[in-house]
């Protein structure tokens, strides 16, 4: 009998030992199958994009330095607002392969799952490949560094640059593999649009606008032939020019066609050009918008002689200021600062109707150089500046921050985070590094997370984040970007519009 009962307790310790072993595995089954649930993509994905390394579906880039001279790319779900991962076994999800030092600007492709990074510490143009989460210099281009601007076109069949430093504006064709250096004193602005058939150039101080053109095979021998028959600034290189950049002029009223152009936006069907005149905010004297038609400024529509036929359509003057612009097909959202009587600046936002060529709205925004505007869900529009503090609103007591939600349902305006300066109640929720209570600092970047209802910021060198649906900030404890924030980008959008 003892030794049955001894039996019995030894088949009950291994039955109760083998119940422990398959419940552990069974806990260790659904850690597993959370984990895959929490990561798990659709059997087709959007547009057949491939699953990335880190296996987030919802992607913000974010571009940083260190100190000016060290830099990086680092990814944020923004699916839940992290940085690393839900089990927080990986603390972060860096782009391998960069290391340039201050990643200025970031060009979002998500339709072609890439991206360009321009660094103002060297003047490199890497690529990013989205699938591969990776970062090269194979693909991109190099520029003087502090470029003043780049443009990208979305068939990255050439790259421009405006290089005020060296005056010249420089063309990096990528089909012929060759770099053209045209001499224009003073360029600071480059735009181009996305089909890269009209390429335009900026001088500062100055009312004058310039277009790229490309020259037929062995249409002139030299540049100096090609500058004596079609009135080019410059052509090169200097025997058998490829590429010449000449002034777009109206016959209308050439002195007044333009004042002080600081930036270009390209209607969504193409047939039209959009010239934004900075006016008073830049030294000139009338805010205003020329309509262009772009079939004459076409980089292969050549003059056969120093007349070239108008490009001009229309002039629309807007007093309220304009600096950047976004349409929507039917009405152009235009936003700049106006010149007040007592010296400061105050920022609008000011509608256009694009049938009939007229302002049909002025809306007080924040203050600043307006640089970023763009739709986003619940029917809203985000406009960002830089330099807030310097304004009107600054003077009056006011909030004064840089980022404003416009909800185009109401027409009316809001500054977020929504702030009272002196207040004890009325705060920021997440300060950043300085402790300011009351302002963010300037807004150098701005992407709408499509379908989730949140705007992404680069807001005062730090990552912030912003409901569409009333504005109010979400907790960013958990995606700030140690180092300074420069440019956030999503990576998994539907359209190269959400930035």
């Amino acid at each position: 009998m003892k030794n049955r009962s001894l039996f019995v307790q030894s088949r009950s310790a291994q039955f109760f030992c083998g119940f422990l072993i398959a419940a552990a595995s069974l806990l260790l089954s659904s850690c597993h199958s959370a984990d895959y649930y929490y990561y798990k993509f659709p059997q087709y994905t959007f547009a057949n994009r491939p699953i990335p390394p880190s296996k987030l579906a919802n992607r913000v880039m974010v571009s940083y330095t260190a100190n000016g001279a060290q830099g990086g790319l680092q990814m944020l779900d923004s699916l839940r607002d992290i940085r690393g991962n839900v089990e927080d076994t990986i603390k972060s999800f860096p782009i391998s392969g960069y290391s340039s030092g201050y990643p200025s600007l970031i060009y979002n492709f998500p339709e072609q799952v890439r991206g360009y990074v321009y660094s103002d510490s060297d003047g490199s143009l890497a690529v990013v490949d989205y699938s591969k989460e990776t970062a090269s210099s194979n693909g991109g281009a190099s520029f003087t560094p502090r470029s003043s601007s780049v443009a990208v076109p979305s068939l990255f069949t050439h790259f421009y640059g405006a290089e005020e430093s060296a005056g010249q504006l420089v063309v990096y064709d990528n089909v012929a593999s060759r770099t053209f250096a045209l001499n224009l004193p003073n360029v600071y602005k480059v735009f181009v649009n996305q089909g890269d058939t009209v390429a335009l150039a900026m001088v500062r101080n100055s009312n004058a606008i310039y277009r790229i053109l490309k020259l037929n095979a062995n249409q002139f021998p030299t540049t100096q032939q090609a500058m004596q028959t079609i009135g080019a600034v410059d052509c090169q290189p200097y025997n058998v020019p490829v590429y010449c950049v000449v002034p777009v002029a109206s016959p209308q009223d050439p002195a007044n066609m333009f004042d002080h152009p600081i930036n270009a936006y390209f209607s969504l069907d193409g047939s039209g050009v959009y010239i934004l005149n900075c006016g008073p905010e830049c030294g000139g004297t009338t805010a205003s918008v020329t309509v262009l038609e772009p079939g004459a400024l076409n980089v292969n529509t050549i003059p056969t002689t120093p007349t070239y036929p108008s490009a001009y359509q229309a002039q629309i003057l807007v007093p309220g200021g304009v600096t950047t612009a976004v349409s929507d097909g039917t009405t152009l959202y235009v936003a700049g600062q106006q010149l007040l009587t007592d010296g400061l600046f105050a920022g609008n936002l000011s509608t256009i109707n694009l049938a009939t060529n007229t302002v049909t709205g002025k809306y007080s925004i924040s203050d600043g150089t307006h640089s970023k505007i763009l739709f986003a869900d619940d029917n809203t529009l985000w406009i960002g500046s830089q330099f807030c503090a310097t304004g009107e609103r600054a003077k009056l007591g006011q909030n004064y921050n840089c980022l404003t939600r416009f909800d185009l349902g109401t027409k009316t305006a809001a500054i977020v985070p929504a702030v009272t300066p002196g207040s004890q109640s009325a705060i920021v929720k997440y300060p950043n590094t300085d402790n300011n209570l009351y302002y963010y600092g300037s807004l150098t970047g701005l992407c709408w997370v499509q379908n989730l209802h949140k705007v992404y910021t680069a807001y005062g060198g730090q990552v912030h984040a912003f409901n569409t649906a009333d504005g109010s900030e979400i907790n960013n404890t958990l995606i700030t970007v140690q180092g300074t924030v420069l440019d956030v980008t999503y990576m998994d959008a539907v359209t190269n519009s959400a930035n």
